[in-house]
């Protein structure tokens, strides 16, 4: 394939607007940022810039408009959908927003963090515990995600069931648009309704429509009441029952409930250190449950235990745990938390981030597996995910013995598969991971040729040159 070169003279002038400290041209240093991290896609680039301010990213955009030049914002390289990835064999400059990392002002009073989108999303997390609130917000790729792709994708992570996702998280933003100019929206006010709301357009834009700089976020009191149990459960239709139960019981302090397979379990206890099976028996499913209350440890306690006696007396949960200190409350969060990584060891892994609605859950379940099997029998799958939220990360490990590079190379027939399952009971095809590269041509194809339209016409309004992040999200004619 042919790359597409820019002329010395245009790279230069991108170089002088961060200076050449903060100019990546060396294919050593440029090669972390062109590939995410399942390696399905790898791109090409001739520069990364690291603009240092709100200014330096404003002089990028409009010289990029004004010489049609691609842009590729790109925060911490967390994503799985290759959004935040240059496209191969173009000439796309990635914006790093790693020097943005500015946490501008917090307010526990106000309830608000105001901070920079390169901001690392533990770092926010700190900065809020820091001053006794609690930013909810939670995923595996804490420690490096930034605020700005969070926002740019819509993040979810194990709170959404109590506190929502990155649009009910976030109040306010600062853009720069395509053209340079710099949109101030960073208000703190939780009533505003002055016109169209533009912040929302930009959150889960993908980096599509413009750069997001900086945000305002919400912060909430650290509950007072935190405990977590693990149960054993004998079906999904169990586990649903359960939740229905735990959400009657407990109302806004059930922050979590999250469904996980017997082969998660045993993936995670083979191949992350540390990790033990929290029970003595074995069971086809199991539920982690997460309660925080407000007034004291002592009513999370009793929650937990009155859910526990009744399901069990229900024959809902065959055997449970509860844990007894916050380093076991960790310790089983971080058994769910490593099912992701816990899965390439056993070879290749077809992804799908998908939701439904909860109380089709069982049925998508076991028609997607009895659909799956047919077409590969031996497959091993190993859903699991935010069953609070309906969100269920149905990915499908390669049957034992199998070629790696020929099971991935079924990818779309399995996503097609699924997919279609999923559409039948009304669900998405994206949940929480945006459309990026892999899922584009598939958005084409399930929504409507007016939701279509009128995407287009968004983007063609906020960036009529075309430089935003070429080539995801929506289809290039």
């Amino acid at each position: 394939m042919t790359t597409i070169t820019p002329s010395p003279e245009l790279i230069a002038s991108f170089v002088d607007i961060v200076g050449p400290g903060n100019a990546l041209t060396a294919p050593a240093e440029i090669a972390p940022y062109l590939v995410e991290s399942r390696g399905l896609y790898r791109g090409t680039t001739p520069l990364v810039l690291k603009p240092g301010s709100v200014d330096e990213v404003s002089r990028i955009l409009r010289l990029a408009s004004e010489t049609r030049t691609a842009i590729v914002p790109q925060g911490g390289n967390t994503g799985h959908v290759a959004g935040q990835i240059p496209r191969e064999g173009k000439a796309d400059m990635v914006l790093s927003l790693e020097r943005l990392n500015r946490i501008r002002d917090i307010d526990p009073v106000g309830n608000v963090i105001v901070a920079d989108a390169g901001c690392i999303l533990a770092d926010i997390q700190k900065a809020a515990d820091d001053v006794d609130r609690l930013f909810p917000l939670s995923l595996g790729s804490e420690g490096s995600a930034r605020i700005g792709g969070n926002l740019s994708t819509n993040a979810g992570g194990t709170a959404v069931l109590a506190y929502g996702n990155m649009r009910q998280l976030c109040l306010g933003l600062e853009v720069v648009l395509p053209t340079g100019e710099i949109w101030d929206g960073l208000r703190r006010l939780k009533k505003d309704n002055t016109g169209y709301d533009l912040r929302d357009l930009f959150i889960g834009a993908e980096g599509t429509l413009g750069v997001v700089t900086g945000a305002v976020l919400k912060l909430f009191p650290k509950p007072l009441g935190h405990q977590v149990a693990f149960a054993g459960l004998k079906s999904v239709e169990a586990a649903l029952a359960l939740f229905d139960r735990a959400s009657s019981l407990c109302g806004p302090a059930l922050t979590g409930f999250e469904l996980m397979p017997r082969l998660g379990i045993e993936f995670t206890t083979r191949h992350i250190p540390g990790v033990r099976d929290p029970l003595q028996t074995i069971h086809p499913w199991y539920a982690l449950i997460d309660i925080s209350t407000s007034d004291s440890a002592e009513s999370a306690e009793r929650m937990v235990e009155g859910l526990l006696e009744a399901a069990i007396a229900d024959g809902l949960i065959e055997n449970a745990i509860v844990a007894q200190s916050e380093a076991q409350r960790r310790t089983l969060w971080h058994m769910r938390e490593s099912m992701s990584p816990a899965q390439k060891p056993e070879g290749g892994s077809i992804k799908h981030d998908i939701s439904v609605p909860i109380s089709s859950i069982p049925a998508f379940m076991a028609e997607a597996d009895a659909m799956v099997m047919a077409a590969m029998p031996g497959a091993r799958i190993c859903a699991f995910g935010h069953m609070g939220d309906g969100n269920i990360h149905y990915n499908i490990s390669q049957p034992l013995g199998a070629d790696k590079e020929a099971f991935l190379g079924r990818w779309r027939e399995m996503n097609a598969i699924v997919h279609a399952i999923v559409l039948k009971y009304n669900g998405s095809i994206s949940a929480e991971h945006g459309i990026g590269q892999l899922k584009r041509d598939e958005l084409a194809s399930i929504r409507s040729p007016i939701e279509i339209e009128l995407m287009r016409r968004i983007k063609h309004a906020f960036d009529p040159a075309g430089i935003m992040n070429p080539g995801k999200l929506l289809r290039q004619d």
